[in-house]
């Protein structure tokens, strides 16, 4: 057997392995997610926002006030903390938000949700005792939006963009709940 072919077969048996390993040790990337990741991104001229989060599926369970607990952080989805990012400056409901990336955090009620635009990168949503990671001396902004009540269920937690009538509105969906985060371009950006 020539070299090339001798090395080419070490070099794929050390990746082989790797991918075992970091499937084994880190994160399973053989099998299907229960909350999968998903991107939502929204692009207009030359601003662009995207929300990177992971997507709970009802499965027939009482969502807000059970699964999800009123009046107490929650990560926004499931597995990693979800982030938002700007690449201009924003208005979140008349107050700023930096170009930037945060994570995305809110408190459920069953009238109002509150949401935290927070400055800290967070390498998962919970920690050991399944306590949101958040530290509040890294939010940004908090605002406080009402809750929508759908007639329809969404039976997977869906977050998007809606500029339908020229007014954008980050959305948060799941169940028989909605709520709609106002945004728009601030007329002040970095040079």
């Amino acid at each position: 057997m020539n070299r090339f072919l001798k090395r080419l077969l070490i070099i794929l048996a050390v990746v082989a392995v790797a991918l075992f390993l970091y499937s084994h040790f880190v994160e399973d990337i053989f099998s299907k997610r229960l909350s999968p990741k998903d991107a939502v991104k929204f692009e207009l001229n030359d601003t662009t926002l995207e929300v990177m989060y992971n997507r709970p599926f009802k499965k027939g369970r009482e969502i807000f006030g059970a699964l999800v607990p009123y009046d107490k952080v929650w990560r926004t989805g499931a597995n990693e903390a979800t982030t938002f990012t700007t690449n201009k400056n924003l208005l979140v409901d008349g107050q700023a938000l930096p170009v930037g990336t945060y994570t995305l955090w809110t408190v459920p009620r069953d009238s109002v949700w509150i949401v935290y635009f927070n400055t800290k990168e967070y390498p998962w949503g919970v920690d050991e005792q399944m306590q949101p990671m958040r530290e509040p001396r890294y939010d940004l902004l908090e605002i406080e939006v009402p809750v929508i009540a759908l007639e329809n269920t969404v039976e997977q937690f869906t977050i998007a963009f809606d500029n339908t009538t020229d007014n954008l509105k980050l959305t948060m969906a799941w169940d028989h709940t909605k709520v709609e985060v106002p945004m728009e371009v601030s007329k002040v950006q970095p040079e």
